[in-house]
């Protein structure tokens, strides 16, 4: 009969068998980055916004733009943790550059 597993000398002539455990890794969490309402932010920017750090159509960020605007919060995509948080700090720092209050967030997607 065959060993079922690779060989591996022990040091003193006896040769142990070694079974392979497959390990499960776990998919990375995944977050939504959020846009939320403000009354001052122009729809124009956040238009603009979406099209530029989230690669949106002119047609998908004004949707989301609407979403934002109606709902009180929009989704603007679906990343990994370090990539949602780069989102974010992006969008807070467009922001801030021209003087509007328009806030992002990143929360897990479950």
């Amino acid at each position: 009969m065959l060993p079922s597993g690779p060989l591996h000398d022990d040091g003193q002539g006896a040769s142990l068998v070694v079974e392979r455990q497959r390990q499960r890794v776990q998919p990375p969490r995944l977050y939504r980055v959020l846009m939320l309402n403000d009354d001052y932010t122009p729809m124009e920017f956040v238009v603009e916004v979406l099209q530029h750090f989230f690669g949106k159509d002119r047609e998908t960020a004004t949707q989301i733009m609407l979403k934002i605007h109606l709902e009180g919060k929009g989704i603007c995509g679906v990343y990994s943790r370090d990539v949602a948080e780069t989102k974010v700090q992006q969008v807070m720092d467009a922001a801030q550059q021209a003087g509007h209050p328009l806030q992002c967030v990143a929360e897990p997607a479950d």
